[in-house]
């Protein structure tokens, strides 16, 4: 059963990595608006609700990581590894 909940949050931590890499920096506008470049409504729109859903899965999955983490360290303390 450690070995299940230890690959399961070694996978999570990894997909926890790839969406925040996938998520666009903060500064990214305004460094397009201090250089000039004017970005249709239609791009904007799809890179916000992106950003948000890219957002919202950061927030589930790193919710999943620290329960998976607290779960580990309880059977850690309980001497579920001998």
């Amino acid at each position: 059963m450690l070995i299940f909940i230890t690959i399961l949050q070694l996978l999570v931590g990894l997909i926890l990595t790839a969406i925040v890499l996938f998520q666009s920096g903060k500064s990214q506008g305004l460094s397009g608006a201090i250089g000039g470049i004017a970005d249709s409504y239609m791009a904007k729109s799809k890179a916000k609700s992106l950003d948000a859903k890219l957002a919202k899965a950061t927030k589930w999955v790193g919710a999943a990581f620290i329960v998976l983490t607290l779960i580990l360290n309880c059977m850690v303390a309980a001497g579920a590894v001998k």
